[in-house]
This record gives C-alpha cells, sequence and structure tokens, in this order.
C-alpha cells in the first residue's frame, strides 16, 4: 500500500508544482488587461471575462516592442529612453543592473552559464556543481593571482538563488553533462541524476 501511495504521489506532485507555477504565471500576465481603458477591455465588449486575454495582449506587446526595437527608429526609441533613465540616479544602477544581466542570459550569443563545473563548496571535502560564467573582472582581477575563474553556486531546489564565488582554476572541474542536465540534477535534489558518458578530450575550459 505505501509503496502504490508514493507511487502515486511521485506522479502527481510534479503534475500539480508545474500547472500551479503556469496558473500562476497566466493569472499574473492576465491582469495586464486591467491597464486597458474600460471600454477596450474584452469584458465591457462581450459581457464575460476571457481567461488569458492578458496573456494573448502580454505576448502581443512583446512582439510589437521587438519588432519597434529591431529598425533604426526604434533604436533611436531605445537610445532616447535609456539616455533619460541614466539622469536618474537610483533607477540608472537598478535599469543598467538589471539589463546586463539580461542581455547576457538571453542574447543569442551570451555565454552565461557555459559549462557545468564540479567544486567544493562550502568547504574542503565537500562537492557540488556549479556553473562557468567566465573571468573575474574589473578591481578584482587585479588581486587575484594566477589564472582564476567565475562560478555560479545555485542553490536547492531553487537554483535562480545562489553564491557568485572567483575561484583557482585548478581547483574546479569540468563535467561531462549539459547545463540542462545540471540544472535537473540541482533541482531534483540530486535524485535524477545524468547519464553517464565515455569520458571524451576537451578543450580548455574558457576556449569555447
Amino acid at each position: 500500500m505505501k509503496k502504490y501511495f508514493i507511487t502515486g504521489l511521485l506522479i502527481w506532485i510534479p503534475l500539480v508544482i508545474t500547472f500551479m507555477v503556469l496558473a500562476w504565471i497566466v493569472g499574473t500576465l492576465d491582469r495586464i488587461i486591467e491597464w486597458l481603458p474600460n471600454g477596450l477591455q474584452p469584458r465591457a465588449a462581450l459581457g464575460f471575462h476571457i481567461p488569458g486575454a492578458g496573456l494573448v495582449v502580454s505576448v502581443l506587446i512583446v512582439l510589437a516592442t521587438g519588432l519597434v526595437a529591431a529598425n533604426v527608429l526604434g533604436q533611436r526609441l531605445v537610445a532616447y529612453w535609456e539616455a533619460l533613465l541614466a539622469r536618474i540616479p537610483v533607477v540608472k544602477s537598478l535599469y543598467y543592473g538589471v539589463k546586463q544581466v539580461s542581455d547576457t542570459l538571453f542574447s543569442s550569443s551570451g555565454q552565461a552559464f557555459r559549462k557545468a563545473l564540479l567544486v567544493q563548496y562550502p568547504r574542503q571535502g565537500s562537492w557540488t556543481i556549479a556553473f562557468l560564467t567566465g573571468r573575474p573582472g574589473g578591481d578584482a582581477a587585479h588581486h587575484l593571482h594566477g589564472e582564476y575563474v567565475s562560478v555560479y553556486v545555485p542553490t536547492t531546489p531553487n537554483p535562480t538563488s545562489g553564491f557568485f564565488l572567483m575561484m583557482p582554476r585548478d581547483d574546479v572541474i569540468e563535467l561531462d553533462m549539459s547545463v540542462d542536465e545540471a540544472l535537473k540534477y540541482i533541482i531534483s535534489m540530486g535524485v535524477v541524476a545524468p547519464p553517464t558518458r565515455k569520458l571524451a578530450p576537451r578543450p580548455a575550459l574558457l576556449d569555447e
């Protein structure tokens, strides 16, 4: 009986959590429709609420923004808007910080989370999964002697929070697993292990 109950839980828990997250995302985006004047809302025209209408409007707004920003005029408008934000002290720091992170993560040429690594954290002898993000930069690089790499150590089971570390190159081990496989491994708390592959010669850690 216990075996069947646990098997049922293993089927339903991922489904319920997935639907809860999707429902939250759709519900949040659905509220965007409330920004429209009352006369333009679907409820006023049809007499009833259409679930998901805000999600459709959100997608259309994002597509329209991308379409406008892709041409010369749109690029000038974006540049003017960023120049305006750059004059506001607090907004400038917040906006450009978020923009740099989003550009790195979502750009097609970006190299965020390049490779999965094995590192010792939070102490010697204790190992965890981390992701290569590049090399140390700025003034911090001037105080580090030898070859260092920048790594991100995510927390379990929520990989969106974690720790940024600058570690000696010799202290990290490159893993033969994709970033997606490593994320699944972290989120599952080590339950969903990536498949074992035959080791093959790999280029230097930061060559790719």
